[in-house]
This record gives structure tokens, C-alpha cells and sequence, in this order.
């Protein structure tokens, strides 16, 4: 199983980098277009819709999440930094610092049909955008952000695993440790200090620091959230699609809570300057 896990990692690493760098912009937005359908319909499962109910799902979020984008990608090619999504990142935001610890705190399930939909999309629709805005920006940013979210969990892995005593959320993740958030945050904290550094200007190496170890607690409510997702549904990953790796809502969990909030401090950083 290990060497299945590590085998599609590396695979999924190549071909996400060779999109990232030499991808068209029009078959980027392909991409991102069909992972958000598939996390559609792992959510759909997740939330335990009908058949019927989970195909009207996918279909509403290819055209909701298709419209955005095309209208995305014509307003960046003016101006990478537009606000015109803005709202979509600071809904995602207020979903992720105010709606989600609660339904943490609370460990009851999201009961409303409609209620479950909409949170879908708010998982979905801004990070899709935030991937395609951030690599319009500059696809070596974009990367910065991943590879924060990537030596996060890394780190909060393989600390955990080593010193792990004291448990996070036991009654929905009981893997994670806050030995593992304490090595996360270390880990981040070494990038951050490389990444500003390597940028060389003042300004964004003193907000880079506070701005991924953010980014790695965001990460972590992330990945918390699905798995209280998968608890009240009953299965262990959102999907199959990916060997040793589960579905497309496992690989991203982290992304959903951390990107729209890059990309939104990004924006404002932009309208400081």
C-alpha cells in the first residue's frame, strides 16, 4: 500500500507540475473545471444525495464552476490582480473562520439538503478560482502556496507519528496530534523564512511568515472538516480515483481552506502597494 501511495504521489506530482508550467491557459481551465465536477460528486456522496439528486448536483456545479471561470480568465488577461471575485474569497473565509469551527465544536452533521449543496460549493467554486487566479498571477506563487500546505502535512505526519501524544480532535480525527500541528508549524516556519528571503523585498518577506503559519492552522480546520464529513457519512476516503490516496476531496482538503485565502491576502497586498 505504501508503495502504491508514494508511486501515485509521484506520478500526480509530475503531471501536476508539467500542467502548472506548460499547460494553455484554456486546458488549465479544463483541469481545474473537471476536478472540481469529480469533488462535486465525491461531495454528493458524502452528504448521501440520491442518484438523481447527485447527477443534478455535478451538472449545476460544471455550469456554475464553467461560467466563473470563463469569466475569470477574461478579466485576468487585463489585469492578473482584479478583484472581481473578491466576495467569492471573502465568503470563503467567513465559511472557513466562522461557519466551519463550529460545526467542529458541535459534531453534528449538516442536516438541510440545501444547506449541504451550498457548502460544496463554497469547498469547491473558490479554491477552483483561487487555483486559476494564483497561477495567472505567477504559477511560481501558486506553487509557494502548495508547497506550504504540502510541508505542513508532512511535517504534522511525521511528528505526530514520532512524538504524537496528545490528541487534537479524537472524536474525528484521531490520528492528528497537536505534537503534529507544533512540527507543521516549525516545518512552515523554516520555508517561510527561505521563501522571504529568496523574494528580498521587505514588505512581503515581513507578512510571508505570519501569512503561511495562518495558512498552515487554516490547512489543518480543512482537513478536519472533511474528516468529520467521512465520519457522519460512514467511509473512510471521499473517492477511489486515486490509487492509495482516495478521491479528489482527500488530496485537496487542505487546499479548499487555504487558497482563497491566499490569493484574497494576495489581492489586498496588491492594493496596499
Amino acid at each position: 500500500m505504501l508503495r502504491i501511495r508514494i508511486l501515485t504521489a509521484g506520478i500526480m506530482l509530475f503531471l501536476f507540475l508539467a500542467a502548472l508550467f506548460y499547460l494553455p491557459s484554456i486546458f488549465w481551465m479544463v483541469l481545474l473545471l473537471a476536478l472540481t465536477v469529480i469533488g462535486s460528486w465525491e461531495w454528493s456522496q458524502l452528504a448521501k444525495f440520491s442518484l438523481m439528486s447527485s447527477i443534478v448536483y455535478l451538472v449545476l456545479t460544471a455550469m456554475l464552476g464553467g461560467e466563473l471561470l470563463f469569466v475569470l480568465s477574461e478579466v485576468v488577461l487585463a489585469d492578473p490582480y482584479t478583484p472581481s471575485f473578491l466576495w467569492f474569497y471573502v465568503a470563503s473565509l467567513v465559511f472557513w473562520t466562522l461557519g466551519v469551527p463550529v460545526l467542529l465544536k458541535s459534531n453534528r452533521p449538516i442536516q438541510n439538503p440545501l444547506l449541504l449543496a451550498l457548502t460544496g460549493w463554497l469547498l469547491l467554486l473558490p479554491t477552483c478560482l483561487a487555483l486559476y487566479q494564483l497561477r495567472a498571477i505567477d504559477p511560481l506563487i501558486l506553487l509557494g502556496f502548495l508547497a506550504a500546505v504540502w510541508i505542513s502535512d508532512s511535517a504534522a505526519y511525521f511528528t505526530g507519528r514520532a512524538v504524537g501524544k496528545h490528541k487534537l480532535a479524537p472524536n474525528i480525527s484521531p490520528g492528528k496530534t497537536w505534537e503534529g500541528v507544533a512540527g507543521a508549524l516549525v516545518a512552515v516556519s523554516i520555508y517561510a523564512l527561505a521563501w522571504s528571503y529568496i523574494v528580498g523585498k521587505e514588505a512581503h518577506g515581513i507578512l510571508l511568515v505570519p501569512l503561511l503559519l495562518v495558512l498552515v492552522m487554516m490547512g489543518i480546520i480543512g482537513d478536519l472538516f472533511e474528516s468529520l464529513m467521512k465520519r457522519h457519512a460512514g467511509v473512510k476516503d471521499s473517492g477511489n480515483i486515486l490509487p492509495g490516496h482516495g478521491g479528489i476531496l482527500d488530496r485537496i482538503d487542505a487546499l479548499t481552506s487555504t487558497l482563497p485565502i491566499a490569493v484574497l491576502s494576495l489581492l489586498f497586498l496588491q492594493s496596499e502597494l
